[in-house]
């Protein structure tokens, strides 16, 4: 019973479409419907601006926060005794929180990428693995300003970055370090085809775009 109030709630969670209410209550539009045609900060950025990108960013990241921190706010006496069936359930959680996300129930099942709520992920279960990645994402991202490169190759050293350097080693932690990224990754194919083809947006956080 647990489990499926996780799974559920955490789905529920992810499925809340930022951008793409964003853009509907503010805008009038639907984001889905201009630039990438993407439902995620990176397009709401482009096509609203940088108070409306931060909105979504930040309210994505505390989604996928929120879901791997669910446990937290169940019985802990249901646990004593239990780590790893703690974990499970904060991976679980983390997990269902990103598919809604890239398929969110109250959008059509057309979401975003899951770049932010990724992260939120994280910082929820290992901060360390997150500061980490995060790093490597701005560097990525900084030196080419391809949102897409950095958030991919951050999503390829997640799993590396958890066993090598945190030494989180626990089988079912390597599993899920590997499916989240390839999610990732799998929700990028199109930006993979625009970078081979030198046709992928860059993106300028210093425009003065507001």
């Amino acid at each position: 019973m647990t489990l499926l109030f996780v799974l559920l709630s955490a789905y529920l969670l992810g499925s809340i479409p930022t951008a793409v209410w964003v853009g509907r209550y503010f805008k009038g539009i639907d984001i889905r419907e201009h630039g990438s045609k993407n439902a995620g900060a990176t397009n709401t950025f482009r096509i609203l601006g940088k108070r409306f990108g931060w909105m979504v960013l930040l309210t994505d990241v505390i989604k996928g926060t929120t879901a791997a921190c669910l446990p937290y706010f169940l019985a802990q006496s249901a646990f004593s005794g239990y780590k790893d069936e703690f974990l499970i359930l904060q991976l679980v959680g983390g997990f269902s929180a990103v598919v809604g996300h890239v398929f969110p129930v109250f959008a059509q099942f057309r979401g975003g990428k899951g770049v932010a709520t990724s992260l939120g992920i994280v910082i929820g279960i290992n901060p360390p693995a997150a500061a980490v990645c995060l790093a490597l994402f701005l560097l990525v991202f900084l030196s080419t300003r391809y949102v897409s490169l950095g958030a991919m190759i951050s999503a390829l050293c997640f799993p590396l970055v958890s066993y090598f350097f945190i030494h989180n080693d626990t089988r079912i932690m390597i599993i899920f370090t590997i499916v989240l990224g390839t999610l990732v990754i799998w929700a990028h194919r199109k930006n993979i085809e625009r970078l081979l083809n030198g046709t992928e947006n860059r993106m300028n956080l210093f425009a003065k775009k507001s």
